[in-house]
């Protein structure tokens, strides 16, 4: 299994076929957390860190659950009460971490770039658990697998995704993605919900929900980003939902068959109506929640394979 990386940082560096390469480890993953069993000592004798420096509820547990069904002796790191309220730098951190002698560091940071620059200090394998506006890696890999999954095939697909577009790092890393693997991609939202260059990308972009769902495959909604935002980006909440949230009649214009997803957590109301979050004829969120685990379990597993080999390297080479 060829998966030429050191870290998971984000979907950028990787190839298609290493894309590939995890989504059918993942689906492994889905038959195993679907098995009475649900455990292997994959990950035995290995320490996994958890160090979320933003609150995250769902992607936390998520990467908790995984690696314990892995086998790896797990830790989360209290970080909203650690010395880095105090003044403490990531270099700091990672002097730290190098002492503790972890094999997976899982971080969630609020500021672009400080998940990479963290893992060029530490002496293990580094997962990007979501940093500033920049990328949400193992996000956009749990939406291709339950894409693929649902349809049969991830390439050649009509995929529009819709709502806060300028501060959302999940929809950097689906652009991405789904980019790598030939998919035509829309973006949907107001004007002051779209990043800079958004045409830069290779996207579409519509301002009309009606005109940007016309015949598509998945509909993909996106949270407001009210957290990262310092302004009146939108008039009211009402109006919102009037003119982009998701409900029957918006939806009517995508293909009878196109799935509905949404990375949670939901605004129902707001982004999406309730009605059609619940439809299980149509919508695949829950199903998101399950490849979550699958995802971060096979990427956990191919980083951990490649570390193991490394220091075998090492070893070998002191020898």
């Amino acid at each position: 299994m060829s998966f030429p990386h050191r870290h998971l940082l984000g979907i950028e560096p990787l190839a298609p076929a290493d894309i590939t390469t995890l989504l059918d480890l993942s689906d492994q993953y889905v038959d195993l957390n679907r098995s009475a069993r649900k455990h292997t000592e994959t990950l035995a004798g290995l320490t996994q860190i958890n160090m979320f420096f933003e609150n995250s509820t769902r992607t936390q547990a998520s990467f908790e659950l995984a690696g314990q069904r892995l086998g790896a002796d797990v830790m989360n790191m209290a970080m909203q009460a650690s010395s880095i309220k105090k003044g403490e730098t990531l270099i700091d951190t990672a002097l730290t971490l190098n002492a503790m002698h972890p094999d997976l560091l899982v971080v969630r940071h609020p500021h672009s770039g400080a998940v990479d620059l963290l893992s060029q200090k530490v002496r293990c394998a580094v997962l990007n658990a979501g940093d500033g506006r920049h990328e949400h890696p193992t996000q956009a890999l749990l939406d291709a697998l339950t894409i693929r999954r649902a349809k049969g095939r991830l390439h050649r697909l009509s995929i529009a995704i819709c709502g806060d577009i300028a501060h959302s790092r999940v929809a950097r890393s689906n652009i991405l993605l789904l980019g790598k693997m030939e998919n035509r991609v829309r973006l949907v939202g107001p004007p002051t919900l779209m990043p800079a260059r958004i045409g830069e990308f290779g996207v579409e972009v519509y301002e009309d929900m009606r005109e940007g769902l016309k015949d598509v495959d998945v509909v993909m909604m996106l949270r407001l980003q009210r957290e990262r935002m310092d302004g009146g980006f939108i008039p009211s909440e009402r109006e919102y939902f009037h003119r982009f949230g998701l409900d029957t009649e918006k939806l009517a214009f995508a293909k009878e068959d196109a799935i509905v997803m949404h990375p949670g957590p939901m605004n129902r109301g707001v982004e999406i109506d309730g009605e059609i979050a619940d439809d299980i004829n149509r919508s695949v969120i829950q199903e998101q929640v399950e490849m979550g685990v699958a995802v971060r379990m096979a990427a956990m597993d191919i980083l951990a394979r490649n570390l193991r080999e490394a220091r075998a390297r090492e070893r070998k080479v002191m020898a």
